[in-house]
């Protein structure tokens, strides 16, 4: 079961209410207002890919939208449908201009999406927001159409046309699974790609850790989803490039991840992990907290004891070994490990799998 269930809210403009519609054209519409009708019509204009004459049969779209597998399969042996597959445009109940794809993965219809793909649908095509099929499947928690464009080839980042990414979202919400689906496709797990740094300005400023999908997970508390990232490779000390700014930290804002996560009150697993991830305790500025800079936060008292023994404690060798050693296969390449000419023990050491291993354990006694 995913973590952090419930509804998953996001920047998708039309998603699907639990209920089904009939096939209708834009010009059936009659509970729309002159004022909607003439936004909806101001939109076509501007974003559908035809002229509004040539949008008026809008029912591949509207099909879509209400997950009419047989509706498709009987439109798409017409080549004139056939040309229209990949149509950015208004249907029956949406306002932004989409492609039928797009439309069937943000209502959850995997049959629809995957018919739709198997006729030729581009799957990273973007609607006038930058969003891809991917990107609203994750936003509306469709596991399995997320399945579905991951393996058609979709790009797991998303867009860079866009404010965000799939697994950027997924760590935001809490969504475990869907974590482990884009992280099994190389979904970056170290920054929003589009909020990162630019080429004018690529030193990082120590205000930009929202970008980090480790730094959200923590901020809404998902330990699960924060321990999976760090599993797959993300950098504990993301984001650090230089002195603390001191400015930041008047206003609140973390210098790194380690001081991000005492900041926010989080329970003392999530301390431990960082720190067993090789972050480093020395690039917090403070060693008791500083009520002046903390405002209304409140330090988890077993989560500060944890980071100040490592902040006064010298690492252990095997410690900095296994650090070393991920660091050198990098995150693309840690899911090798299961398949190294290694003891399983070992193995599971540099996975963070198991600390009590023979293995281990005769490795940590020449400490």
């Amino acid at each position: 079961m995913a973590e952090g269930g419930g509804a998953v809210e996001g920047d998708v403009d039309d998603e699907p209410p639990n209920m089904n519609y009939p096939l209708v054209t834009v010009s059936n519409l009659a509970s729309s207002s002159v004022a909607g009708r003439n936004l909806k019509e101001w939109l076509q204009e501007q974003f559908c890919d035809k002229p509004l004459e040539q949008c008026e049969d809008m029912r591949l779209h509207n099909a879509a939208y209400v997950g009419d597998l047989d509706t498709i399969k009987s439109l798409l042996q017409e080549d004139s449908f056939k040309q229209r597959i990949n149509e950015k445009s208004v249907w029956c109940c949406g306002w932004l201009p989409c492609t039928p794809l797009r439309i069937a993965a943000t209502a959850g219809h995997g049959d629809c999406v995957d018919f739709l793909i198997g006729q030729g649908a581009e799957v990273d095509l973007v609607d006038v927001k930058g969003q891809t099929a991917l990107y609203v499947a994750v936003v509306n928690g469709h596991l399995d159409c997320v399945r579905i464009l991951l393996e058609a080839g979709a790009d797991p980042n998303g867009s860079r046309h866009h404010r965000s990414t799939p697994l950027y979202h997924a760590a935001r919400v809490g969504r475990v699974d869907i974590l482990q689906e884009l992280i099994r496709f190389n979904a970056d797990v170290d920054v929003d790609h589009q909020l990162g740094p630019r080429p004018l300005f690529s030193a990082r400023i120590l205000s930009t850790l929202v970008v980090c999908p480790l730094y959200i997970s923590a901020a809404y508390h998902h330990l699960h989803c924060f321990r999976l990232l760090l599993e797959a490779g993300a950098n504990p000390n993301y984001n650090y490039t230089g002195p603390v700014s001191r400015e930041a930290l008047t206003r609140g804002l973390a210098s790194c991840l380690l001081d991000a996560v005492l900041r926010h009150g989080c329970e003392p697993a999530f301390v431990r992990l960082l720190l067993e991830h090789g972050a480093d305790p020395q690039l917090v500025p403070w060693d008791e907290p500083d009520p002046d800079t903390m405002g209304r936060v409140r330090v988890n008292t077993e989560a500060l004891r944890i980071y100040q023994e490592a902040r006064r404690c010298p690492r252990r060798l095997t410690h900095l070994c296994r650090i070393t050693i991920r660091q050198a296969m990098e995150k693309n390449r840690l899911r090798y490990i299961s398949s190294l000419p290694l003891p399983d023990a070992i193995k599971n050491f540099l996975l963070h799998r198991d600390f009590c291993g023979p293995a281990v354990s005769a490795i940590l006694a020449l400490e």
